[in-house]
């Protein structure tokens, strides 16, 4: 005789587009024991743009209760976790954009906040930093701003650019050898923090 209590788990499905997303949200977190589903053709790409089966996830719902529950492991590896599934996904970059950025204050009283792709909105600092990479070919900066637990927002050209208006110089003072020496950099203050964004060359 069949167990009539056994729960059959299935996957996550984004293409459920007749639940909204708290449906989908109460189905998740009523499923009986954990479950590893394993890999599911979630892919998050270089723009920030959430695809299944290669097609774009059109309702915006979906894709915030997905970001909701999305982590990262000490692998660097991307997984929609609840309390008892998760699943693997793939992200070209870093999950989200920073769209949006609104500053109060001057100098080192300056806060600067930022709204990503999904409407979370985070205030640079200790515990948000900012960094910058550089494309080793190009020399092109990429800028990030840490949104929570390890997850990552790059930030848009055009909020890149609004950043960099609210930038000041700064001598740094930096240990070279037995020596202290002293550099020109660029960045902006944040919650009382300093985040450089680039070093000023010398004059010739």
């Amino acid at each position: 005789m069949q167990n009539q209590n056994k729960t059959n788990h299935q996957p996550i499905n984004p293409s459920q587009t007749k639940d909204t997303a708290s449906e989908l949200s109460f189905k998740l977190k009523n499923i009986n024991e954990q479950t590893l589903c394993g890999d599911i053709d979630i892919h998050i790409n270089y723009d920030g743009l959430w695809l299944h089966d290669g097609s774009p996830i059109g309702r915006i719902e979906l894709v915030k209760l997905f970001s909701s529950i999305l982590e990262i492991d000490l692998d660097g590896q991307y997984w929609l976790c609840n309390p008892v599934e998760k699943v693997k996904i793939k992200v070209d970059d870093v999950p989200f954009q920073a769209v949006e950025i609104n500053t109060e204050g001057k100098g080192k009283n300056q806060n600067l906040t930022f709204r990503t792709n999904v409407d979370e909105y985070v205030i640079a600092g200790k515990n948000n930093p900012i960094r910058i990479e550089t494309n080793p070919n190009t020399g092109e900066p990429a800028p990030y701003v840490m949104i929570r637990d390890g997850l990552e927002a790059r930030l848009t050209r055009s909020v890149f650019y609004h950043l960099i208006n609210h930038g000041v110089e700064r001598i740094m003072e930096k240990s070279q050898g037995n020596n202290i020496i002293k550099e020109k950099v660029f960045g902006v203050w944040s919650m009382k923090k300093f985040f450089q964004i680039g070093i000023i060359p010398d004059e010739i």
